[in-house]
């Protein structure tokens, strides 16, 4: 009876000293391993004392029963800032990765320039990450047409990615430092040519003429306009010797309309008001 009882205590020893579950708790990446007497996921993290709010990650669910050999996973939220292409929103998530967060938001990102390594880690405090994504955008400069795919964050990025000179005098649209969006057209211009000097002032009398309506009936208002019968250019409808004769270069049609009304009124001052030899069918307009 004392042997009995000596082999009774000894099992039922053993059966409280082999009470318990082993479980893997993995919190933010870091496991670790837990001899637990607890019969749910809750009463696990209680013991280990694990917080897990509403926007944390949790598997399995709070109330699931603890079998032997189970695995918990809690991933605490973390905020992130993110900005794609220009457009900024704030987020939680609870991924541990850039890459993993973008995931989580179901944002593409492939091909995407960004300003952390994918394989970055989202801090608990969290983090703020510029995405800027492949675009399709023209460039027109020097008498061509470029289509081109960027993760550019200015037109200049574009242009100095495809090495098309922009450099002093150049026109560029949209401006330089704007963003280009998908189906943006950029347009060069080079400077023009540098405009000789205006020596010779245009009196008040001159200059209160009716320019405006002698354009209009010589070329319909178009500076470029050309006419090879003569071939005559511009605004004015200048011949070449003319045009030279009062200090312009190359052609007429290629200055700025300020341009050529200044030699137009210069002209006319040149021949005293005798306007009838250049512009024979519209001169009248200018006193009207």
């Amino acid at each position: 009876m004392a042997a009995y009882g000596a082999a009774a205590f000894a099992l039922v020893g053993r059966i409280v000293v082999d009470m318990g579950t082993d479980v893997a708790l993995d919190v933010d990446g870091r496991t670790m391993a837990l001899r637990s007497s607890a019969d749910t996921v809750a009463e696990v993290l209680q013991e280990a004392r694990v917080a897990v709010g509403a926007d944390d990650y949790l598997h399995p669910d709070a109330r699931a029963p603890i079998s032997d050999g189970a695995r918990i996973v809690v991933r605490h939220a973390r905020p992130i800032t993110l900005t794609v292409d220009g457009r900024t929103a704030r987020h939680v998530v609870t991924a541990m990765s850039v890459g993993g967060a973008l995931d989580e938001l179901d944002i593409e990102h492939t091909g995407s320039r960004l300003s952390v390594a994918r394989e970055g880690a989202v801090p608990l405090s969290g983090m703020a990450v510029t995405m800027l994504t492949p675009r399709r955008v023209h460039v027109i400069a020097g008498g061509r047409r470029l289509s081109t795919t960027t993760t550019s964050a200015t037109v200049r990025g574009v242009l100095k990615e495809k090495r098309v000179r922009h450099g002093d005098g150049y026109r560029v649209t949209p401006p330089l430092g704007s963003f280009p969006r998908h189906g943006t057209v950029i347009k060069v211009e080079p400077p023009g040519p540098v405009a000789p000097p205006r020596t010779v002032p245009i009196t008040a009398e001159v200059a209160a003429l009716n320019w405006a309506g002698l354009a209009a009936c010589e070329s319909g208002g178009d500076p470029r306009a050309f006419n090879p019968s003569g071939p005559y250019y511009g605004l004015y409808q200048f011949s070449l010797p003319m045009w030279q004769a009062v200090g312009g270069t190359s052609t007429p049609n290629l200055w700025p309309a300020e341009e050529q009304t200044y030699r137009a009124q210069l002209l006319y001052q040149r021949v005293a008001g005798r306007w009838q030899g250049q512009w024979p069918h519209c001169g009248a307009r200018l006193f009207s």
